[in-house]
């Protein structure tokens, strides 16, 4: 039966591991052998003992890994060292970051790897226990309210004690995705008085049935400005304007700000300005969850907590699902457990149908080249 390597992550600060205990011992029972690197688990509190139970076998290094691997399952792409030793037509499941990462989808295509993107899984509804983007940026709405929380300085719920009442903090989301939603509870749960804004007319009555307000600018762009994909579509100059003139006055209010838009093979829109920062009070925060992708707040630093002259924090963490990396890994492997179900036929072998709708969406490298349509040229 076919053989899943599974390797450690070797991209900095990158704590997730794509396979679990519990996923491997799924995979085996569906009929694939599992290798697993040492060491691969530790960063997320998975140990090799944990492994080896669950029947996986393990070896030192990649190449020893890699040696008979049929699959290779990952977190981020594939390293040089993973790349060397890569036999051609290994098919490598990963999230490929690959509007951003030419390199690596050059790097895949050169070894002759069959590489998918999970991140092109369609969102179909068969595909939904195989999205990556949902199962992880949930992870990262709740994480990005505790990072801010932690920021702050001050209580987020309202206490009355007899040295007097301490105020809610209030929360601003911009962007109601997956992490956007799960900001918004977790705000809520945490005490604060929460608002929201979002381009999708859709996002309203969810924002509303999480008990926080909606915010926008409610004009015939707002009404058509969502994909059938259920992305936000990038807006125009002048929604913009209008947009961030309401909000500007709402944001000089706030004590938190958490932004989450992103649009897939676009850099991150821009959603607060210098000026809006300079308008908020000192002790401020504001989470930038798109940084990785240029981030939605300028005066936003990968990587970096930035101060600005009147006390404002603008935390530019990446990987904030890798901060939480147990349950992180747990639910990322579940995604890829289920993907892996696409290279079997209906008798439990393995044999991948290239042709299965999920599978042509994912696939960007293959015999030798990148083969997306979206990534050519």
């Amino acid at each position: 039966m076919a053989v899943i390597a599974v390797t450690r992550e070797r991209r900095s600060g990158e704590t997730r591991v794509a396979a679990v205990p519990e996923t491997v011992k799924k995979l085996i029972g569906a009929g694939f052998t599992v290798v697993v690197e040492t060491g691969a688990g530790t960063a997320a509190s998975y140990p090799d003992a944990d492994y080896e139970a669950a029947g996986a076998t393990l070896a030192k290094t990649a190449k020893d890994v890699l040696a008979k691997a049929d699959i290779l399952f990952k977190v981020r792409g594939p390293e040089a060292d993973e790349l060397a030793v890569l036999k051609p037509g290994t098919i490598v499941v990963a999230t490929l970051n690959p509007y951003q990462d030419k390199a690596t989808l050059d790097g895949l295509a050169k070894a002759g790897a069959t590489a998918f993107a999970m991140e092109f899984v369609p969102r179909i509804t068969r595909a939904q226990v195989m999205d990556v983007l949902s199962s992880q940026a949930n992870l990262a709405g709740y994480r990005a309210v505790i990072e801010g929380a932690e920021a702050y300085g001050k209580a987020m719920p309202m206490m009355m004690t007899a040295a007097g009442t301490v105020a809610a903090a209030k929360v601003f989301i911009m962007g109601v995705g997956v992490a956007g939603l799960q900001a918004i509870a977790t705000a809520r749960r945490l005490g604060a008085v929460v608002t929201a804004t979002d381009v999708r007319p859709a996002t309203k009555e969810q924002v509303e049935s999480l008990g926080a307000k909606f915010l926008a600018v409610e004009d015939e762009e707002f009404r058509n400005a969502q994909t059938v994909g259920g992305y936000a579509k990038e807006m125009s100059a002048e929604y913009q304007a209008k947009q961030a003139e309401l909000i500007s006055s709402h944001i000089a209010k706030q004590d938190m700000v958490i932004t989450t838009a992103l649009i897939p093979g676009h850099p991150a829109p821009r959603l607060v300005n210098a000026a809006q920062v300079a308008s908020m009070k000192p002790g401020s925060v504001i989470v930038d969850l798109a940084i990785e992708q240029g981030g939605n707040v300028e005066g936003a630093k990968l990587g970096e907590v930035a101060v600005t002259r009147n006390g404002v924090k603008i935390l530019g963490i990446p990987n904030l699902p890798g901060r939480i990396a147990a349950d992180a890994s747990a639910l990322y492997a579940r995604n890829l457990f289920a993907f892996s179900g696409l290279f079997l036929d209906k008798e439990g072998q393995f044999a991948p149908d290239y042709e299965d709708e999920i599978l042509k969406a994912a696939l960007v490298t293959q015999g030798g080249a990148v083969v997306h349509p979206n990534l050519k040229g």
